[in-house]
């Protein structure tokens, strides 16, 4: 799994953690865990936090049943936050149930599992997971989709690019309305938050690249025509992924919208109810700020650049005029 994205990773390694703390019933300290595991200790307390919300109390808003304890050295309750020893209180890993994972939340589980079984084909474990998952978003096992057909021409293009012939599209765009057709020459196939993407040439009389969301491609054909890389590629495919730092407010239920937008997330500020991250965003910085807030919900805002405060509203007003007509 080191080929995985490194969100992808940490969420798989849950099932880990579950069972480990499975075996002491009297639970253990996060530092030895996080040894066992060879993460941070930070980023295992920030894992259980946010996908399956144990924040004990009035302080940290409980919205679902407990299923875990953060606990001190004398077995007192303590602020999650700091404390020093996790245990369960469910009867297991088992009975931890993904039924008290809100929507946005199991729906970035369900995207990485996928994304994990991209990279672990034929792993029936994991197959059968993402069908429990599957079953709980839809409600009706006979209305989930087959998870195989996903991203079904991703063979296509990966056998493209290692030949380095040019690939047809037909490709709904991500931040214009419409449809286009056109010929792309695929330098690299990169998996992220948002699933499989595509940076592409031919560059343009600037020199720049395109990149493209393999979920938004519509039908893909291998030409005969080859292409030859340019000798600069990795310094263009950098400079097309360069980021800017944008300073959010989002609430606490909705830390989730930072991971799926930001290529980074830094948390800057926390309290109980709100959270200031400084996230890096890809462009264009307008769009993808602006997604970021209204998926995230009132009160999030952009704190920094000032520029951008305001984008989430302007995005609102087009989309609100584009699908009322």
């Amino acid at each position: 799994m080191t080929n995985a994205p490194k969100y992808v990773q940490r969420i798989a390694r849950l099932p880990q953690v579950f069972e480990r703390l499975g075996r002491e019933p009297d639970g253990m300290s996060l530092a030895i865990l996080a040894e066992e595991l060879d993460v941070p200790v930070d980023e295992l307390r920030e894992d259980l936090l946010a996908f399956y919300t144990a924040d004990i109390g009035g302080q940290w808003g409980l919205l679902r049943p407990d299923v875990l304890e953060f606990v001190g050295a004398d077995g007192a309750d303590e602020d999650p936050g700091t404390a020093g020893v996790v245990r369960l209180v469910a009867d297991g890993p088992a009975d931890l149930g993904i039924e008290y994972v809100d929507a946005s939340e199991l729906g970035l589980v369900y995207g990485a599992a996928l994304a994990l079984l991209e990279t672990e084909p034929g792993n029936a474990d994991l197959e059968e997971a993402i069908d429990v998952l599957a079953e709980t978003m839809f409600g009706d096992a006979a209305a989930v989709p087959d998870v195989r057909t996903w991203n079904r021409m991703l063979p296509d293009l990966q056998r493209a690019r290692a030949e380095r012939r040019a690939v047809r599209i037909v490709y709904s765009r991500a931040w214009a309305p419409g449809v286009s057709e056109r010929e792309i020459e695929p330098y690299r196939l990169v998996q992220t938050r948002r699933g499989w993407e595509i940076d592409a040439g031919p560059p343009d009389d600037a020199g720049r690249l395109r990149t493209f969301l393999l979920s938004n491609i519509r039908e893909a054909e291998v030409l005969d025509r080859a292409f030859e890389l340019p000798d600069d590629v990795e310094e263009r495919i950098a400079e097309q992924r360069a980021t800017t730092t944008v300073r959010v407010l989002l609430p606490q239920s909705a830390r989730w919208a930072a991971d799926f937008y930001a290529e980074q997330v830094t948390f800057v500020e926390d309290d109980e109810e709100t959270v200031v991250v400084d996230v890096e965003l890809l462009p264009p910085l307008d769009r993808r700020a602006g997604m970021l807030v209204l998926a995230a919900g009132a009160p999030a805002m952009v704190l920094e650049p000032a520029a951008l405060r305001d984008t989430d509203l302007f995005l609102a007003h087009e989309l609100f005029l584009h699908h009322s007509t």
